[in-house]
């Protein structure tokens, strides 16, 4: 069932599997298994915003082994950019700043918040994500590859209730469509009536829907190919569980929903593809540095990293991002806006995840689409980037970088 044309794309599955199986992700996994790309700096400790929640996995398996800190490259810990000649002109930049924030002191205590507000405001406008702050003392930095994606036992109503928010709260859907989730499980099925589901919905809404349905088969998929499979005290076992597998996506089993999820899937990779293909400016300038501080191994990764954007950029069949928000001004700025604040609101719902694996995939593959939709929505400041000296319009985080790419390695 999951063959030939998506929709909503001139693509179709088989283009992709070739261009992914062969060409991308071989280059791909290296690129993650380098030491700029393996540690994610997560507050796994944030409550949960939307409801008082203790109920934390108890599962060892649940848990998150962080790393001691002389574990982590220098480079990465202190933040460093030494190789860029815009460490320099940063620093003088810093030195402006204290000599004109010293002249605020006259300010009242209420101005001074709202210009903070200001700038807080001017730095997440474009941003689709509630990022962690990284200088909490709660965040700590996390080995991807020691804490792999896999099933960890969490499910049940605890598993079930988190997909629910997400889907019936945040995702633009028709009023008319009731659609039951089982809560038994915690595989929270998704019965729709598949022909009549998307008929008079938007595009951008019907994107926005399948982007999460997307990157809930993307989690499903993973912990049924990495499923605990026999657990005594003498070892663990993982691998793939078949039947685990076709209980969420087969055809029969799902009523018709299962080939569709995983076109969903397609659907999201395409996206996120898109979003490789429109950066490559903003990482091809001389100055940017992929710094950990091993000078050799960081001009490989980046060679690396650059073959990778431009290996995306030569994909015959992209997704054309021009379809979103092209009508009307007012209402296109509008539905932007809606479609930014919903995508918001999904990344706070991972911090009410009971279990800190998923918690820490969760938080990261939707960081990663975050970053990949602010992408596709600064092209005019993409195309602007210059060559040389900083990149004000357009700005990434090492956490964005390290989300998109680890995101886009999960599809």
């Amino acid at each position: 069932q999951v063959t030939g044309h998506l929709d909503d794309c001139t693509c179709d599955v088989e283009t992709i599997d070739a261009f992914n199986n062969y060409k991308l992700f071989p280059r791909l996994n290296e690129l993650l298994e380098s030491d700029y790309f393996r540690y994610y700096k997560v507050n796994l400790k944030k409550p949960c915003p939307f409801w008082n929640d203790n109920s934390h996995c108890g599962i060892r398996d649940c848990a998150v082994k962080p790393c001691p800190s002389d574990e982590v490259p220098d480079g990465i810990r202190s933040g460093s950019y030494k190789y860029s000649e815009e460490a320099n002109s940063l620093a003088e930049e810093c030195e402006e700043a204290k000599r004109l924030g010293a002249v605020d002191g006259s300010l009242s205590e209420e101005t001074q918040q709202a210009v903070l507000q200001w700038t807080r405001h001017d730095d997440s406008s474009e941003s689709f994500c509630e990022a962690d702050d990284i200088y909490s003392p709660d965040a700590e930095y996390v080995d991807l590859l020691l804490n792999p994606e896999r099933y960890t036992g969490y499910k049940g109503p605890d598993a079930w209730k988190i997909w629910n928010s997400i889907y019936e709260e945040n995702c633009f859907k028709p009023h008319n469509v009731k659609r039951p989730l089982a809560s038994g499980r915690g595989e929270s099925f998704i019965y729709l009536p598949a022909v009549h589901f998307f008929s008079g919905v938007c595009v951008e809404k019907r994107a926005f829907y399948k982007l999460i349905s997307g990157l809930h088969a993307s989690i499903n998929i993973h912990l049924s190919a990495r499923y605990l499979l026999q657990d005594t005290w003498s070892e663990k076992k993982w691998g793939p569980n078949v039947t685990e597998f076709q209980q969420r996506f087969d055809e029969v089993l799902t009523r018709g929903e299962g080939p569709r999820r995983l076109k969903n899937l397609y659907f999201l990779y395409l996206i996120e593809l898109r979003a490789l293909s429109k950066v490559l400016p903003f990482f091809e300038r001389p100055g940017f540095q992929l710094y950990t501080g091993n000078k050799s191994q960081d001009a490989e990764a980046k060679n690396l990293l650059l073959e990778i954007l431009r290996l995306a950029k030569s994909f015959p069949l992209h997704f054309d991002e021009n379809s979103f928000f092209a009508g009307n001004k007012k209402e296109a700025a509008k539905l932007k806006e809606e479609f930014r604040l919903h995508f918001k609101n999904i990344s706070k719902i991972m911090d009410c995840v009971g279990c800190f694996k998923c918690r820490l995939w969760g938080k990261l593959q939707t960081q990663g689409l975050g970053t990949a939709l602010k992408i596709l929505f600064s092209q005019n400041l993409i195309e602007k980037i210059p060559e040389s000296g900083p990149s004000y319009g357009f700005q990434l985080t090492r956490q964005e970088i390290v989300a998109l790419f680890n995101a886009f390695g999960r599809l």
